[in-house]
């Protein structure tokens, strides 16, 4: 019985990969899944076993499961094609007879307004309607999706967001890579649903502090409407569909979508979530 992660070569599931290792899981015991296995040679060097694991095909993931194996869905990036692509997986690890499947969805998926969480809730209901014994991981949001704006604000000394007076209780990758690892492989996860995010939700005029400590320059938060961000984006290069997401997802993060803090993943990890100033350094 192996542990499986799919998404192996993705910026989460190549960490979660290295956080099993990390708690003492054989390399032998870990089948690591990525769309391309070729990118997969560093971890098959350490004595991990690597498949091809392409959602798209049906073939590539029945031959990547076997009875008994603990599947990891990272879930995939292709929005408008992901729940169809992950029934496929959920499809193939019924037929394996997968002793438990995980999926990485999304916090407070069944209220929440943000624009990804429809798939993952359809995804949720599938795994659910499968009968397969599942733990649901649903992550909040990741420090580093504001790298960008550490960038920004490094050359104009701002932070610029329609977010108002959100919160947000970010953590690192690495941090939910640790969660997800210990629910891998502890014991008393069947069935679980875990609300993974960062220890302290954050305001942006925190954010704009914890950029200046980091960049060693003044750093402010500038406040703007909905309408106003969506123009400078676009006037700033970003198509329509983007800078309509990132407008849309600073008015959820506004209503407090991204706020929930459980201790869930602090819990899960053993060890309290990255501080803010913390987490930005290594993007600085």
């Amino acid at each position: 019985m192996s542990i499986v992660i799919s998404g192996a070569t993705g910026q989460l599931g190549r960490l979660v990969v290295a956080a099993l290792l990390d708690r003492g899981v054989a390399p032998g015991q870990l089948v690591a899944g990525a769309r391309d296995e070729s990118r997969l040679a560093e971890l098959a060097a350490r004595g991990v076993r690597t498949v091809r694991f392409d959602y798209d095909d049906p073939a590539s993931l029945s031959a990547a499961l076997a009875e008994g194996d603990t599947l990891l869905l990272v879930s995939g990036s292709e929005v408008g094609r992901r729940v169809a692509q992950h029934q496929a997986v959920i499809d193939a690890a019924k037929a394996a007879g997968v002793a438990r499947l995980a999926y990485t969805s999304v916090l407070d998926a069944a209220e929440s307004a943000l624009p990804v969480a429809p798939d993952h809730v359809a995804t949720e209901q599938a795994i659910r309607a499968s009968g397969i014994p599942f733990t649901l991981l649903r992550n909040g949001w990741y420090t580093e999706n504001y790298a960008p704006a550490l960038v920004q604000a490094r050359a104009a000394g701002v932070v610029l967001s329609s977010a108002g007076d959100g919160r947000v209780a970010s953590a690192t990758r690495a941090d939910y890579a640790a969660a997800t690892a210990a629910a891998l492989t502890g014991d008393g996860h069947e069935g679980a649903v875990y609300e993974l995010s960062g220890d302290h939700a954050w305001d942006f005029d925190e954010l704009a502090a914890a950029f200046a400590t980091v960049l060693g320059r003044d750093v402010v938060y500038r406040r703007v409407s909905p309408e106003e961000h969506l123009k400078l984006l676009t006037e700033a290069g970003l198509d329509a569909g983007t800078a309509g997401f990132l407008v849309a997802v600073d008015g959820d993060i506004r209503a407090g979508a991204l706020a929930l803090t459980t201790g869930d993943l602090s819990r899960l990890a053993g060890r309290p979530s990255t501080p803010l100033v913390d987490a930005l350094r290594p993007l600085a």
